[in-house]
């Protein structure tokens, strides 16, 4: 059984092989009856946009139907069932299970207890892989990915879209730059770990200092919801901000990208620029989940 739960468990081979099958969904226009027997559960504990609709509209154009939770207050977990319990459940009703969970190291648990794949839509600060592989897809689109200088910018601490991107750069020979406010910098867990594969990680004060020399600029929010208490939030909110000023000599290929949902960091005038790939990156999100859906259940 295929689950996908961690960049970790991803080979270079792997990830160019996904890639590779999102395009063919991608210039096939999104049209497919693969999955037309198949039925996925969509189980959201947390709040999602982007990810639960593209899984939704990926279901569907292959074919497919879905059945969805959309929040813990509509399922039984509010009456105590255990995760465990949810997943032994819906696996006896649908042929995968995209969870989103608040819980770090939720989709991993689910994996052990479902008798269907499980596919890690967001397990809190911990792994975005389905993100990550639409971040890797938009970047490819425009430039080869070996040996790119991207930055990584906002709360690198909580930002579990940065944390699975950064992986995932280390297998294409990446330099990477690191520029987070205080107290919200790349976990040394993770940054000792990129190291040790070879990559070059270079952590920065200030984006203004090393915009110029950046391929890609991937632009993540504070996120409130992952701070502790209010207090610590406001410290560091609008701490920077993306703007026309500050794009002044970038690469004329700079690719700047957004997770979504922003939260002020960019200024709506650099939507207007070349640069602005981040909704080009959300609609990418429809083909890239078409192939791992079609992965997992095919």
């Amino acid at each position: 059984m295929y689950h996908i739960i961690s960049i970790h468990d991803f080979e270079r081979s792997d990830l160019d092989y996904l890639l590779d099958r999102a395009k063919e969904f991608d210039t096939g226009g999104y049209r497919s009856r693969a999955l037309e027997d198949k039925l996925a559960a969509l189980l959201f504990f947390e709040p999602s946009t982007r990810t639960r609709m593209s899984f939704a509209t990926a279901m569907a154009r292959l074919g497919g139907r879905w059945i969805s939770v959309d929040s813990v207050e509509a399922s039984s977990i509010v009456k105590g069932e255990t995760l465990a319990d949810t997943i032994r459940v819906m696996s006896n009703y649908a042929d995968a299970i995209v969870l989103r969970h608040p819980k770090e190291g939720a989709a991993r648990l689910a994996s052990e207890f479902a008798t269907v794949p499980v596919i890690n839509a967001g397990d809190g600060a911990g792994q975005h892989p389905s993100q990550t592989l639409l971040d890797l897809y938009t970047i490819r689109q425009s430039m080869p990915i070996d040996g790119i200088d991207v930055g990584l910018l906002g709360d690198l601490r909580y930002g579990r879209t940065a944390h699975s991107l950064a992986l995932a750069l280390a297998h294409y020979g990446v330099t990477l730059h690191t520029i987070a406010p205080g107290g919200l910098e790349m976990p040394a867990s993770i940054t000792l770990e990129l190291r040790e594969h070879g990559m070059e990680v270079v952590e920065h004060a200030d984006v203004g200092e090393v915009i110029r020399d950046l391929d890609v600029l991937y632009v993540t929010r504070i996120q409130r919801e992952r701070f502790p208490d209010s207090a610590s939030y406001y410290n560091v909110a609008s701490s920077y901000r993306i703007t026309l000023d500050l794009l002044n000599g970038v690469r004329d290929d700079l690719m700047i990208l957004h997770p979504l949902p922003r939260a002020g960091e960019i200024d709506s005038a650099v939507d207007r620029t070349p640069y602005a790939r981040y909704f080009e990156q959300a609609k990418n999100g429809v083909p890239v989940r078409m192939a791992l859906l079609h992965e997992v259940m095919k």
